[in-house]
């Protein structure tokens, strides 16, 4: 874990969820993978031809922008693949049932925050597969938000998510405490929109979030 910063006045967290809420990494991996074998389907081109186009995209584009990340639905747009038709990909290949169950740390961990702070997702899966994962995990109730792919149409790290996540809490930026496990992707915007960030490592670090904020007592 590291934090970046925390706001004084915390009001809210916005979660990422994948690789952030769950520690799994087959299935982080088959979430792009199965994307990928189907770009290379689509397209006629072989598996490897396909990822090697994908990964050299992705290495120029950080060399480009000082070594920042692009995400996976970004890149696809490079190749005539729009946003929308990612939310469509993804609905119909993603299913987070077949490898996430019930986690009681995390439900317990979700019902400590949501006693002090409002609780969203900032995702770029679209929302029904992100439904999906937080219902597997047992936390969906505690979401007061979901902004994802379809929300906004636009994928992280852009500011336009992060907008609507705050203004569906009715909250200022600097209010909106970000926790995710890729800084270029999860934290880097928020950061410099004025909100508080964390990087996370894994569930395990989001475990103790609520010992960690235990000293900030704000008004939901």
């Amino acid at each position: 874990m590291k934090i970046y910063r925390i706001p004084a006045e915390t009001k809210a967290i916005l979660f990422d969820i994948d690789s952030t809420l769950y520690t799994n990494a087959f299935y982080a991996h088959e979430q792009v993978d199965v994307q990928l074998r189907h770009f290379a389907k689509i397209k006629g081109w072989p598996y490897d031809e396909a990822k090697a186009k994908i990964d050299a995209y992705r290495q120029n584009w950080a060399k480009e922008h000082g070594g920042a990340k692009t995400s996976f639905g970004n890149t696809l747009t490079a190749f005539g693949i729009s946003i929308e038709e990612s939310v469509r990909w993804r609905e119909k290949l993603i299913d987070p049932a077949e490898y996430l169950s019930r986690d009681g740390k995390l439900i317990k961990t979700m019902e400590d925050l949501a006693q002090n702070y409002k609780i969203a997702a900032v995702t770029n899966n679209p929302v029904i597969p992100a439904k999906k994962t937080l219902e597997v995990l047992g936390v969906i109730s505690f979401f007061d938000e979901i902004i994802a792919l379809d929300t906004c149409f636009v994928s992280k790290p852009h500011r336009l998510p992060y907008e609507r996540a705050a203004q569906g809490l009715s909250l200022a930026f600097e209010n909106c405490l970000s926790v995710g496990d890729r800084y270029d992707i999860d934290l880097a915007v928020p950061l410099e929109m004025g909100m508080g960030g964390i990087l996370v490592s894994g569930v395990k670090d989001v475990y103790t979030l609520p010992s960690l904020l235990k000293d900030l007592t704000p008004r939901k």
